[in-house]
């Protein structure tokens, strides 16, 4: 009897242990950044890339009031315990602000009160606006062991609430940093703002919707300003390259500031997206016009809703003509 006793405490000692191993195990962080063992710190350059050119995205492409442009970039170094956006999930109050009116006050509260609350933020960069649809901006970050991960938004202007970024990148492999990492970028829609062109007015999204990704397809609605339904996907609107600066590097000015892309050039010749003519419905027919008890002719006419582009579909004709019998003849 006795030795059953000491049996059943035994294994109630190892139950206990086990449910109090296995407690602290499930609280712990459950993202790649956990198991990062790199050097304590690390310091990148990052460079956006803008790749928003009249070549890749003919339609509606906006040449004035305002032109095609990029906001500044705002990004945080952080943990898995924090998120500055997901996609499929709801924008913060501050995202919203940020993609619909490029306003960063709100989305830096939120970041430093995370940060405060718990210590999921580890630094906040920021990045120069670029003026044109093309061209690059650049600045430094720096990451940590904790805080192994990389997310921005950088505004498309103008539009209603869309924008590009980059969600939890982690930089860290296991025991070391990635010396160099590049991501393709393509846009985002916040889910506030119900607006189908880059000039649409300002048109609150109620309920408000999940974060989406825009592609060529989706929104399927040809007003839609990336709506390019011959296509199987967009081409990048943007690239964010990362580049890891060695020891001797750090403090130094970022490369490529503010340099005309040249790249681009070469990217958009190559893909070039064809864009078909858009007609809109005939009218109804005109009056007869002709000699009384002679065949006469009518006319109705269409016009062009959108001009072609890169070898698209040309635009058919806008008037048709028909037989006719005059009217009013006595």
């Amino acid at each position: 009897m006795e030795n059953l006793m000491l049996v059943y405490r035994s294994c109630k000692v190892i139950w206990t242990l086990l449910v109090t191993i296995l407690g602290y195990a499930s609280s712990l962080p459950v993202g790649d950044d956990s198991i990062c063992t790199a050097e304590e710190l690390a310091k990148y350059s990052i460079i956006f890339t803008g790749k928003w050119s009249q070549t890749a995205f003919p339609k509606q492409y906006p040449l004035y009031r305002p032109p095609a442009q990029w906001s500044s970039m705002l990004g945080v170094t952080h943990s898995s315990d924090y998120s500055m956006w997901k996609k499929n999930e709801y924008a913060s109050n501050g995202v919203r602000d940020f993609a619909e009116k490029g306003e960063a006050w709100v989305l830096m509260k939120e970041i430093e009160e995370a940060g405060e609350k718990i210590q999921s933020v580890h630094g906040i960069f920021s990045a120069p606006a670029i003026s044109s649809g093309t061209g690059q901006t650049s600045t430094e970050l720096e990451v940590h062991p904790r805080h192994p991960l990389v997310s921005f938004v950088v505004r498309i202007v103008p539009s209603p609430d869309w924008f590009v970024g980059i969600d939890s990148l982690n930089l860290c492999e296991g025991d070391h940093w990635m010396e160099e990492v590049s991501v393709d970028l393509f846009p985002y829609d916040a889910g506030t703002d119900s607006g189908f062109t880059f000039s649409s007015p300002n048109f609150a999204t109620i309920p408000q919707d999940t974060v989406t990704e825009i592609t060529c397809s989706s929104p399927s609605h040809p007003a839609n300003s990336f709506y390019y339904p011959k296509l199987k996907i967009l081409p990048p609107i943007a690239q964010v390259t990362m580049v890891k600066l060695k020891k001797n590097q750090l403090g130094l000015p970022a490369p490529y500031l503010n340099l005309p892309a040249k790249s681009n050039e070469i990217i958009d010749s190559i893909s070039e997206t064809p864009l078909d003519c858009e007609v809109s419905q005939w009218s109804s027919w005109g009056l007869c016009r002709g000699l009384c008890r002679k065949t006469g002719t009518k006319i109705r006419t269409r016009f062009v809703l959108l001009q072609p582009a890169n070898n698209g579909m040309p635009c058919p004709n806008l008037d048709e003509e028909t037989g006719c019998e005059p009217e009013n003849c006595v």
